[in-house]
């Protein structure tokens, strides 16, 4: 009998193995090729989680999981996947058929005929269809285009498949900025004077500025990132600029639903990751500062945020976590807070959903926030993946910046084009999280401009400011305008 087939047998029609046995099928040549060495750790890893799993009666592995989105998110969903033994499906559009994130998925089905290229990826009936008819158990939805959709998280469910986020109740409720800004209340978070509902009316918004004096701010209701989000101050700027944000919240999210809130003069922007389970566990895994933004878009972040007072730390993440548990959050989630100049801290929102600035987290605490996020899906308990929040510590310091595809000297336009040549940054502590980052790709007019995301973390600030710093000054790109904020460095 071969070594295959003598360290093998069939459980429950899951492959056994042991560890040892594993190791030696690998390097006496039982696998082949890379493709056979990932079929066969899927095996192992399948087993294993078969013989060590809680018995809970929530408790049901992810055997392939589908990602409702493209690029780099894509790309990270899958390594993490393909580091547990799970199998990935990538979706994509008509004018995505080259894209990397295809490539990268073992998978890979096209949505949205016909449709325009954004809409392609919010149709929530083709992905649904997809990932039935390829008995997909589970569906990411990375950032943007579906994340926060609760009607998305609810299809999902009606269909048995399940959401890698939290119930669709309460990506609902964190989506509506308005009712979790009640929500917070409630949990004696402070917030920042606002509209206790969407206004209806630009008569609306003109009694909240005579009542609470300008500046003021126009925000989506049913979405972030910038979009929808406009500064009014003074009165003949109203008009024009609730307009403004009417039509960029509608175009972005579907619904132009604004609120209003009284705009806080050069606060620093703080966010604290949380994460909770099915069982009504919560830990957060500290704070990040994405205080440097243009046109409200972060562009930098770091990770713990720096000169932060102590005390100020626990209170953000205290209210992070009882805000959580109050609504029962489950899976990994943002908590934004913006603080004034005094150091008091108000609550401004809730991202239900992977950010895209998760990676300074995981390199400062060594915790894989998309692992973490799979396992809690399949029914774990943070304890019981060793996620307590005695055993959460910052190690060192990391820093973010996003390489665009912009111009700078078009008041950063995006631009567009073939990659010509492109020469990566490389070296101890850089890490690079991209899909289009190479030569021969093509940079789309369709979707957002990030290339890629280049992650420097060292044992403090100085030592990841000056490694990210190096890194950027190694990359050489021609054929399309790049654009990076340094500001921070300088």
């Amino acid at each position: 009998m071969s070594l295959a087939a003598s360290s093998t047998s069939n459980v429950g029609g899951v492959i056994e193995m042991q560890p040892t046995e594993f190791r030696m099928l690998v390097y006496f040549g039982g696998v082949k090729n890379g493709l056979g060495l990932l079929a066969l750790r899927r095996a192992y890893l399948l087993s294993r989680s078969a013989h060590t799993s809680p018995q809970t009666l929530e408790y049901r592995p992810i055997k392939k999981v589908m990602v409702a989105n493209r690029g780099e998110i894509a790309i990270r969903v899958f390594r993490a996947c393909t580091e547990l033994g799970i199998r990935t499906v990538a979706v994509y559009s008509e004018q995505d058929t080259g894209q990397m994130h295809r490539q990268k998925a073992d998978e890979a089905y096209l949505i949205g005929k016909g449709l325009p290229p954004v809409t392609a990826y919010l149709h929530i009936p083709d992905i649904i269809k997809v990932a039935k008819e390829n008995n997909v158990d589970a569906i990411h939805p990375g950032y943007g285009f579906l994340s926060e959709r609760s009607d998305f998280a609810q299809a999902c469910e009606d269909a048995g498949v399940r959401f890698v986020g939290p119930s669709p109740e309460v990506v609902r409720k964190m989506g509506d900025k308005v009712e979790a800004r009640a929500l917070a209340i409630q949990a004696g978070v402070p917030v920042v004077p606002g509209t206790d509902a969407p206004i209806s009316s630009l008569q609306e918004a003109q009694e909240f500025a005579k009542t609470y004096g300008f500046p003021i701010i126009f925000k989506a209701a049913y979405g972030g990132g910038g979009r929808g989000m406009r500064v009014v101050r003074e009165y003949e700027e109203l008009e024009e600029n609730y307009q403004r944000a009417y039509s960029e919240a509608l175009a972005a999210f579907g619904n132009g639903a604004l609120f209003v809130e009284k705009f806080i003069e050069k606060p620093r922007h703080i966010e604290v990751q949380i994460l909770g389970d099915k069982y009504g566990n919560v830990i957060h895994l500290y704070e990040r500062d994405c205080s440097i933004q243009r046109r409200h878009q972060k562009v930098v972040e770091i990770a713990p945020a720096a000169q932060l007072d102590p005390q100020l730390r626990d209170k953000l993440t205290s209210d992070s976590v009882n805000l959580a548990k109050q609504v029962g959050y489950e899976n990994a989630g943002t908590v934004e807070f913006l603080v004034d100049k005094h150091g008091k801290h108000y609550f401004i929102e809730v991202n239900s959903r992977l950010q895209v600035e998760h990676t300074v987290t995981e390199e400062i605490t060594d915790v894989d926030l998309v692992h973490a996020q799979l396992r809690v899906c399949e029914g774990r308990s943070l304890p019981e993946l060793g996620l307590k929040q005695d055993k959460i510590k910052i190690n060192g310091c990391a820093i973010q910046c996003r390489v665009t595809t912009e111009d700078p000297a078009r008041g950063f336009q995006p631009d567009t084009g073939r990659i010509e040549v492109f020469r990566s940054a490389e070296g101890m502590g850089i890490r690079l999280d991209s899909a289009s980052a190479f030569q021969g790709a093509l940079i789309s007019p369709h979707y957002d401009s990030l290339l890629v995301k280049v992650i420097a973390s060292g044992k403090d600030l100085p030592t990841a400011a000056s490694k990210m710093l190096r890194a950027l000054a190694e990359f050489r790109i021609r054929g399309v305008k790049v654009g990076v904020c340094t500001g921070l460095f300088v």
